[in-house]
């Protein structure tokens, strides 16, 4: 008896979408999904950590969630001449500058360009924000060719800030001084 965990539908190098279309694999709508996907996966990675808050566990389980939402989104190609909206999409965004705003009221101003670094979970974080800008990216580019709603670029543009404050307070809230960048004098 054959494994429900594979087709073999895929083999060809296409996926179906949501609503049954055939794309190929490396289309943008593709990649822009599969890199939120590879977003949120980071994102576990810092939620694993021993030493990752109650308070940051829950936002960030919430931000899978709504990346969860997102991909969903992406995955469904929006019928001709219709531009389908996110529901949640502007609470969504209120909520991450909430998070935002208060974590950098805790944290101490930086004075230079910070680099990624510190703690383990700081620098987790850190990788999580370079994945969600390639998604930000990804989003854009498809964008450009189709319809996507624009709260949804807006979202993850807020994401990759919380998660530099995040990767700061986290460092601080461990005592551990930030890595200052110091430029290579010429």
């Amino acid at each position: 008896m054959k494994s429900n965990l594979y087709t073999r539908t895929g083999d060809s190098g296409t996926t179906s979408l949501v609503g049954g279309q055939r794309v190929r694999k490396d289309s943008l709508r593709l990649e822009a999904y599969g890199t939120l996907d590879e977003f949120s996966a980071f994102l576990g990675v810092v939620l694993s950590s021993k030493d990752c808050p109650d308070a940051e566990k829950s936002q960030l389980l919430n931000i899978q969630n709504r990346l969860f939402d997102l991909g969903g989104y992406l995955a469904t190609l929006p019928p001709p001449d219709n531009r389908p909206l996110l529901p949640g999409m502007d609470s969504a965004i209120s909520e991450v500058e909430t998070w935002i705003d208060s974590l950098d009221e805790t944290t101490p101003k930086a004075r230079a360009f910070v680099l990624p670094g510190g703690t383990e979970i700081s620098a987790h974080a850190h990788v999580a924000r370079t994945v969600c800008r390639r998604a930000e990216r990804a989003i854009l580019r498809l964008a450009a060719e189709e319809w996507v709603d624009p709260r949804i670029i807006q979202y993850v543009n807020r994401l990759s800030d919380y998660l530099f404050i995040l990767a700061r307070y986290l460092n601080f809230r461990a005592g551990i001084e930030e890595i200052k960048w110091k430029p290579n004098k010429l």
